[in-house]
C-alpha cells in the first residue's frame, strides 16, 4: 500500500527588514535616511533616525528623509510653463540639489527613473509661484506633479514617496499606455495620505 504523499512545505516566512545602517529589524512604516552621494533611500530603526533628525548630523553622507505631505490645493502650473521644464509625460518630481543649487526633474517610467536638469530660470519662475512655507527642501523633499490625472496635483512631499511611485510605475506598467492596472494603482497612491508602496533601493535605472 501507497504511502500518503508527504505534506508541502510551510512556505518560509519572509525576512524581516532591517535598519541599512545597524542591520536592527525595522517595522512597517520605518524612517528612511537619504544617502547623498548616490540617491539611495536607506531603511533606518528609530535610533538611527533620531541619530541623523538635524542637518548637520550626517554632514554630507546622510539625511533623514522628513514626513510632511502637503497638497497645493488650487496651484497649477500652466502649460506654457510645463513645456519649458521639458518634461514629456504628466507624473514628474523636482528636487534641489543643496550643494549645487541645480534642480534635476525625473520621471517615472517601466525602466525607473528618468532624470534631466531644469533650466536654473524656468524652475526659479515656477518655484516663485510655490507658497514660501510649502517650498521643497533641498535633497530630501521634492514637488511631486500630476498632470496624467485630472484634477492636476501638486504636492510637496518626501523623496521616498517619489521611489514609491517609480516603484509602481516600474512593477505594473504594461505597453505604451500603461494599461488599467497601472493607472488604477497610481490614482490610489495619489488617494492614499501615506503611499503604500516599498520605495525601491535604486530607482535610477534609466537614467
Amino acid at each position: 500500500m501507497a504511502g500518503r504523499p508527504s505534506p508541502a512545505p510551510a512556505p518560509a516566512a519572509a525576512a524581516p527588514e532591517r535598519c541599512d545602517l545597524c542591520a536592527e529589524p525595522v517595522p512597517a512604516g520605518h524612517r528612511h535616511l537619504l544617502d547623498l552621494a548616490d540617491g539611495a533611500a536607506l531603511c533606518s530603526c528609530r535610533a538611527c533616525a533620531l541619530l541623523f533628525d538635524h542637518r548637520e548630523a550626517g554632514g554630507r553622507h546622510y539625511r533623514l528623509l522628513p514626513t510632511r505631505r502637503i497638497r497645493l490645493a488650487g496651484h497649477r502650473i500652466d502649460d506654457l510653463l510645463w513645456a519649458a521644464l521639458g518634461v514629456p509625460v504628466g507624473l514628474a518630481f523636482f528636487v534641489r540639489d543643496g550643494t549645487s543649487g541645480r534642480t534635476a526633474v525625473s520621471y517615472p517610467s517601466p525602466l525607473g527613473a528618468v532624470r534631466s536638469t531644469v533650466d536654473p530660470d524656468v524652475w526659479a519662475e515656477l518655484a516663485s509661484a510655490l507658497p514660501g512655507s510649502a517650498r521643497p527642501a533641498d535633497d530630501v523633499e521634492a514637488l511631486l506633479v500630476n498632470r496624467a490625472l485630472e484634477p492636476h496635483e501638486h504636492w510637496i512631499v518626501p523623496l521616498d514617496d517619489c521611489y514609491r511611485l517609480v516603484a509602481v510605475v516600474r512593477a505594473h506598467w504594461k505597453g505604451l499606455t500603461g494599461g488599467r492596472e497601472a493607472w488604477s494603482r497610481i490614482a490610489s497612491f495619489f488617494a492614499e495620505p501615506v503611499p503604500s508602496a516599498p520605495a525601491p533601493d535604486d530607482p535610477w535605472e534609466a537614467t
